[in-house]
């Protein structure tokens, strides 16, 4: 998730940033971000929310939220606000291929692990104990099966949750706890929720 909670404790009283909702904002209203880009102190940067729900689950679980305003190398951490001055996310990333695509984790999603965060200091996620593959449409006929969707079980671990409960090499799992899987990270993801 690529957020971590710090505890200070500080010699005097010191202004903290309020938490807003990513939720209610809207692609093209305007953000400020803020950070030390190149070790440039106390910067802040603006742009546009350019788009919301951004999957990049190679950076991040959480989709992401996707801005112009300038992010670069020590952006990361620093705070995404709207003009009001809430926080509306967590600056995370940059696509290095172009110039004005950033990308923040959603400070609802940040809100959500805090609690987790503040009780045990990490993020516990779910385990089956399995490696997991594609099920493309070769690997769909091969198995006598009509569609492709599901999370095609490549390995399972001997001790693992997985093989206790009787799942095997070449299973599909098509649903995880009422939720429809389609392919690996959904599946990766439902068990880590």
């Amino acid at each position: 998730t690529d957020i971590a909670l710090i505890k200070i404790e500080p010699e005097k009283k010191v202004p903290a940033a309020q938490l807003g909702s990513s939720k209610d904002m809207e692609v093209g209203e305007w953000v400020a971000a803020f950070g030390n880009p190149f070790g440039q102190s106390h910067t802040m940067t603006k742009g546009i929310l350019s788009a919301k729900g951004r999957d990049l689950s190679e950076i991040n679980r959480f989709p992401l939220l996707q801005t112009d305003a300038p992010i670069n190398p020590g952006n990361s951490g620093g705070p995404l606000v709207n003009l009001k001055g809430f926080v509306i996310g967590v600056n995370a990333a940059i696509d290095p291929r172009a110039q004005g695509i950033g990308f923040a984790i959603p400070i609802d999603d940040v809100k959500s692990i805090l609690p987790q965060l503040e009780k045990t200091g990490r993020i516990r996620k779910g385990y089956l104990g399995v490696s997991l593959a594609e099920l493309d449409p070769s690997a769909a006929n091969q198995l006598g099966l009509k569609e492709d969707n599901g999370a095609l079980i490549a390995g399972v671990d001997k001790n693992g949750p997985a093989s206790k409960s009787g799942i095997k090499p070449y299973d599909v799992i098509t649903t995880f706890n009422g939720r429809e899987i389609k392919g690996p990270s959904d599946l990766s993801n439902a068990v880590a929720d």
